[in-house]
């Protein structure tokens, strides 16, 4: 895992290739597909994965996996081939249960065992839409709070009374990962992202997928810590004025004084909540216009430091090749070079 107080990630670059295999990522994440599953939550949980790839890392792989190998059909009638059957292929690491209707119908005792190996050996275990119900049959879900779609949440209750159901779209509890599925699930894959690479990671993918997180109200552990995807109201606010003031960056006192925070304050919550200092991130932001800019126009190394606030060349050189390990200018040229 990646120290998260680090701002490491950069513009995504075009020229890389973002599927790999188990043998080149760093994670691979295994997928159990149950027939007429959820082809909107499918997608929700492969395709951070692949962007994040895109980021100059060999980060992440998947697996896909059905009951017996063979192709498996989502409930919107698409087919969708798989790598192999749930339990031919040793796991031990993550297992995400991808299930909506009739969970159950079709799981074996080799599918039990597969998930009892995962928890055995102290790996992550999620469970996506009804997925829950597979994991609680299983006694998987024992002194663990679930998270799973409202529909289904007073069956569940009915059957299990004995677990703990969350209101929040997805759950991250230990090692059990639970989520209403559909489009909740794009924020539970970040979730998972963020316990693996850190919050800057998750940053960058939500700039380049478009997409603001929401507030979960759920907690990341069952310590009682606050959930990943929240932040605090000043710290929304003061990231806000930064990017709105990066050609002509204003002081962090400035800052400070608009969101109505002390500096003290707002750097004990900047943080906790992003892994720096305020001044660190709005350092990080300026560098990462900078390089996008560079990366994706035939702007010149000194107009994109003068756009990021940066009125000295050698300084902003600098500071470029500190944090992306490479000058502006082989930025700018690898840019033009695949435009």
């Amino acid at each position: 895992m990646s120290d998260h107080s680090t701002p490491e990630w950069l513009y995504p670059r075009p020229d890389l290739p973002p599927v790999l295999s188990p043998e080149e990522a760093d994670v691979t994440v295994n997928l159990w597909l149950l027939p007429k599953f959820s082809m909107l939550t499918l997608y929700c949980l492969l395709e951070p994965l692949r962007v994040a790839n895109r980021f100059g890392r060999s980060l992440f792989a998947w697996r896909l996996f059905s009951n017996d190998g063979r192709p498996v059909t989502a409930s919107n009638g698409v087919t969708v081939d798989v790598d192999a059957a749930l339990g031919r292929t040793p796991i031990f690491d993550n297992l995400f249960v991808v299930a909506s209707y009739e969970a159950e119908a079709t799981v074996a005792s080799s599918h039990w065992a597969a998930l009892r190996q995962v928890a055995a050996h102290g790996g992550l275990l999620a469970a996506l839409e009804t997925g829950a119900f597979i994991l609680a049959r299983a006694g998987l879900l024992d002194d663990f709070e679930v998270a799973l779609h409202w529909e289904s949440a007073p069956a569940f209750a009915e059957e299990f009374p004995g677990l703990a159901l969350s209101d929040a779209r997805y759950r991250f509890d230990r090692q059990r990962l639970t989520g209403g599925g559909g489009a909740a699930s794009l924020d539970l894959m970040m979730a998972f992202i963020e316990r693996e690479h850190g919050a800057n990671l998750v940053a960058a993918l939500s700039r380049q997928l478009v997409h603001s997180r929401l507030d979960p109200c759920v907690q990341e552990d069952g310590e009682g810590r606050a959930g990943s995807a929240y932040r605090p109201r000043s710290v929304r606010r003061a990231e806000a004025i930064m990017e709105a003031n990066l050609a002509q960056p204003l002081t962090i006192p400035e800052i400070c004084q608009r969101v109505g925070q002390s500096q003290r304050q707002l750097n004990r919550l900047f943080q906790r909540y992003r892994g720096e200092t305020a001044k660190g991130r709005y350092l990080s932001l300026r560098l990462d216009r900078a390089r996008q800019i560079l990366a994706d126009s035939r702007t010149s190394v000194t107009q994109a430091g003068l756009a990021a606030g940066f009125t000295q060349p050698a300084h902003f050189s600098r500071i470029y090749r500190a944090r992306f390990g490479e000058s502006p200018r082989t930025t700018a040229q690898r840019g033009r070079s695949v435009s």
